[in-house]
């Protein structure tokens, strides 16, 4: 039952042409190592899913402009110049979905569900690629779940079984991606034994993740860097 795994044998799980969910909000929960010993595992041509690409040079941004990334599924680019300039030159593929609607998709993926009847979007631009039909009387948008081949989770702590605590804005997308994906792999600053963490904060259980990976607090890995990730 002891989850630990080394960062090179977890990535190396990871193939050429999967799609791959990607935790945190912004930089904050984003798992820096993981993404880190990704781009260096010679996969290619993936697919990701994130709220965001993060900042230029930073997470989940030196993949795309490591040109690793086929397509991305996103809310939003807003913070990163370079990733939209690759956008708009055709290098990379991406989709957008509004923050909330991708938040319920992967929800979705994870309970079991087919997807989602919504109206947000009805009557805009975002309803020109979706397959939109009547509800209830009403029009309404159909979206379909969003599941992945592998989420990479950041976690404060976690014990060797695979039970994961979160703090702050890292419980936004983490909790709903690690129940999303047929593997997980989860990365953590703290380890403790079973029994380490109080039931009470348990946020993932550890039958949703299969390798736990302990890293260096950011502080040691990314200096300056730090205050976006803490």
């Amino acid at each position: 039952m002891n989850k630990l795994t080394s960062i090179n044998e977890a990535v190396n799980l990871i193939k050429s042409g999967q799609t791959i969910m990607v935790g945190g909000f912004g930089n904050p929960g984003t798992p820096m190592t993981l993404l880190e010993a990704l781009l260096k595992s010679g996969a290619r041509d993936l697919t990701m899913i994130k709220n965001e690409v993060n900042e230029p040079g930073i997470g989940i941004s030196r993949l795309v402009e490591a040109g690793i990334v086929r397509k991305l599924i996103i809310s939003h680019l807003g913070l990163n110049n370079r990733v939209i300039e690759m956008m708009n030159k055709g290098l990379v593929e991406i989709e957008f979905h509004p923050q909330g609607i991708l938040a319920e998709k992967i929800r979705c993926g994870g309970a079991g569900l087919l997807g989602l009847i919504t109206d947000i979007g009805v009557d805009t631009i975002i309803a020109e690629s979706r397959n939109v039909s009547v509800f209830q009387g009403k029009k309404a948008i159909l979206e379909p779940c969003i599941r992945a081949d592998v989420a990479l989770i950041h976690a404060a702590a976690s014990d060797t079984l695979g039970n994961l605590c979160y703090t702050r804005t890292a419980f936004n997308f983490n909790p709903l991606m690690a129940q999303a994906a047929d593997l997980v792999i989860a990365e953590t600053f703290e380890l403790v034994e079973p029994g380490g963490i109080s039931p009470d904060h348990v946020h993932t259980p550890c039958v949703f993740v299969d390798h736990i990976v302990q890293v260096k607090n950011s502080r040691e890995l990314y200096g300056v860097l730090a205050h976006h990730v803490l």
